[in-house]
């Protein structure tokens, strides 16, 4: 027999060919006798009785029968056992690599299904991984949801219709989420029942792989939102139907209350446990080897991390919340020996740590220490825009509480920002295009009329938050399915207290497709600014300086790598001559504009304007710069607009005749020295106060609102 590794459990422990035979495997050392049941000797056990050995691992040879195996493929199975009590029991094999349920009767449990198409029906993978893209620009999707129609959609439709449009807009990578099987749709594939099957609502493992293999031609790499914090608490479908009241180290879950998680009705793992780190170790290989994923994005290490699972906990920042007896320690090997496994065996692997405590050393290599994550989510960054949507008018929103949310992360432990994941549109919630301007999205997203001022506000609004959050918030960007054009209305998976409809449970394709809506505006503009990062690559520089947030002009003025962005978010206000700080001296262009008219702005920012620095203060002395920059240019600065200006090269200058609106021209060679660390500053008094445009003879669209 071949010697297993912990990680590939999977070619021992399930259902594997061996010798013109099928073997079968399972852990279960509660169990007193044990059949394997199925199709195949139409549910009766007594035929095949397994043999367990001195690890508590059971095991059947089934040998083939007329030169084919004894059990056919795509046909049904069950693990028969016996516990203490003497009551038999049937459960789905704990590493079944498919299961599926009756649609024809409500309710219905979950069969296990032996799968093992043969070579004419295996789907070959015919592309390539992508190679990993210098920052990470994520599309969060989940393919059930994913088609127009009230219904469920599949891997294959996915892979054909929305994986051209998240190519189309510049993203580099793919999210998918609710993957491995789970027997409540509600619970948008966070209460997993088995690990190994895909969910078999949106079609087989082959066509998984076809989706798969479909990004990797496009140039995206697929990530997949992995959930090893719980376990669904379904006994008859799930995991969790394997404990039987044993102990700790006989199951794959603690005991009582450390065995529970109160707030998520789910089961825990017990990560001390020698078949529990091999089940989720090899769980993860799996994945990565027979679907070719790029990467996870683990759910839950928050809940990991402590034994108190973050719950009514308020992480300040101190040492003693992220290192004490609170700390679960087995978990946090677990993750640093998962993080160390899967680059390992995949070294351009990209994961990602759903964390919000932001434990230190969380994103540092295992060899230094840490727990080896490539990103955490910085899960702060959309609370902040919610609590200002929802509770402050736009003359209160303050440019240093915004600068220092965005900001607020350990230097060399990157983060991916987002305004708004699914997290922000589920039942109960809305997304930021509905809270910016509700109602009227039904009725006043038509180009043919004149926008009100709450379209005006909400559209103005809804493409700065998504700019500044990419742009100032991390190393990396993530956006949900439909939020890049301004998806109305939330989420609300099938249930019964909604009929169990899926009315709100698709994307409206429909909206921004349509010519006549302004939805378009939106999704152009957040292609322009993918386009950007892809051009300038800003979010993996290590230079970011802020050097202005001006309560009283709501200005907030940055350089991320070689751009300079100006955001002024007053709701009134628009500047000229606004004098802008910079580190090199020179001649500067817009490279991206959200006042521009194919973003559904009013155009009145120049696009084949130079602007010209002057020098600031004292060489060699600092203090005596302007907002701490020693050179400087001027510019219009519109109301609710955000800018993004780059340093034209004087041999290029040919080359950027073109309006760069959409960032279509290669962007100048690397001008600007790269700084060692992230620094920001807080704004100085001005020796010239910028001019309010409406003290000129401009008109302007003054349609405004502050609500």
């Amino acid at each position: 027999m071949p010697i297993y590794f912990p990680s590939i459990g999977y070619l021992k422990f399930g259902f594997n060919r061996e010798d013109n035979e099928i073997v079968y495997r399972e852990w279960a050392p509660a169990a007193q006798e044990a059949q394997l049941i199925g199709d195949f000797n139409e549910w009766d056990g007594s035929r095949h009785r397994m043999e367990k050995n001195q690890f508590g691992v059971w095991t059947i040879q089934i040998p083939d029968s007329g030169g084919s195996p004894t059990i056919p493929h795509n046909s049904r199975v069950k693990f028969r056992f016996k516990h203490g009590n003497g009551v038999w029991v049937d459960r789905i094999p704990a590493w079944i690599k498919y299961a599926t349920v009756d649609p024809t009767r409500f309710g219905a449990p979950y069969d296990g299904v032996y799968w093992n198409p043969p070579s004419s029906e295996r789907y070959v993978f015919k592309y390539p991984r992508p190679p990993m893209p210098k920052a990470p620009r994520i599309y969060e999707a989940h393919v059930g949801m994913s088609s127009s129609e009230p219904r469920i959609s599949s891997y294959r439709e996915f892979a054909d219709d929305v994986l051209p449009r998240i190519h189309a807009n510049n993203y580099n990578t793919v999210q998918l989420m609710a993957v491995m099987e789970h027997s409540y749709y509600a619970s948008f594939g966070y209460h997993v029942t088995n690990f190994f099957a895909v969910s078999s609502r949106s079609g087989t493992p082959e066509d998984l792989k076809y989706l798969i293999d479909k990004a990797h031609s496009l140039g995206l790499r697929v990530l997949m939102d992995v959930v090893h914090s719980h376990v669904s608490n379904n006994v008859t479908d799930g995991l969790n139907g394997f404990d039987v009241g044993q102990s700790s180290q006989e199951s794959y879950f603690h005991t009582g209350d450390r065995g529970y998680h109160k707030l998520w009705d789910s089961r825990l793992f017990n990560y001390d446990n020698w078949e529990v780190l091999r089940f989720l170790l090899s769980n993860l290989r799996w994945w990565i080897e027979e679907f070719k994923f790029d990467g996870f994005r683990f759910d839950g290490v928050t809940s990991m991390l402590y034994h108190h699972h973050g719950i009514n906990m308020s992480f300040t920042g101190k040492y003693n919340e992220y290192f004490s007896e609170a700390t679960n320690v087995d978990a946090v090997v677990y993750l640093m020996l998962a993080n160390s496994m899967i680059h390992n065996i995949l070294p351009e692997a990209t994961v990602i740590a759903e964390d919000v405590s932001g434990m230190p050393a969380l994103g540092r290599l295992v060899s230094e220490g840490g727990i080896g994550f490539d990103y955490r989510l910085a899960m702060a960054i959309p609370d902040k825009w919610i609590d200002y949507l929802k509770n402050k008018a736009d003359k209160e929103w303050s440019m240093r509480e915004i600068m220092l949310s965005l900001t607020n992360r350990r230097y060399t432990e990157r983060c991916i920002a987002y305004a708004e994941s699914h997290d922000q549109a589920i039942v109960g919630d809305r997304t930021f295009a509905f809270i910016l301007m509700d109602t009227e999205m039904y009725s006043g997203m038509s180009c043919l009329t004149d926008a009100s001022p709450t379209i005006e506000r909400g559209i103005a609004l809804h493409k700065m938050i998504h700019f500044i959050t990419m742009a100032l918030g991390g190393e990396g960007y993530l956006n949900f399915m439909g939020n890049e054009f301004g998806h109305p209305d939330w989420i609300d998976f099938p249930r019964e207290g909604n009929g169990w409809s899926c009315e709100k449970c698709r994307r409206e394709w429909n909206l921004v497709d349509a010519d006549h809506l302004r939805y378009k505006f939106m999704n152009a503009f957040n292609r322009a600014m993918n386009l950007l990062e892809e051009k300038f690559s800003f979010l993996t520089s290590t230079k970011q300086i802020v050097s202005s947030t001006n309560e009283e002009d709501k200005v907030i003025v940055f350089e991320r790598g070689d751009l300079v962005f100006v955001f002024n978010f007053h709701p009134e206000n628009s500047y000229d001559g606004y004098k802008v700080g910079c580190d090199a001296p020179g001649k500067y262009r817009n490279a991206l504009d959200s006042d521009a008219l194919e973003f559904g702005g009013h155009g009145r920012v120049s696009h084949d304007t130079y602007h010209f620095t002057s020098p600031e203060g004292i060489p060699g002395k600092p203090e005596t710069n302007f907002n701490n920059r020693p050179n400087s240019f001027k510019i219009l600065s519109p109301a609710r607009t955000c800018v993004a200006y780059f340093r034209v090269e004087e041999d290029l200058e040919d080359s950027f005749d073109e309006k760069l609106v959409v960032v279509e021209e290669t962007p100048a060679e690397d001008t600007v020295a790269q700084h060692e660390s992230l620094e920001t500053s807080a704004s100085v008094e001005e020796d010239e106060r910028p001019t309010k445009i409406e003290d000129l003879d401009i008109e302007i669209d003054d349609e405004t609102s502050d609500d």
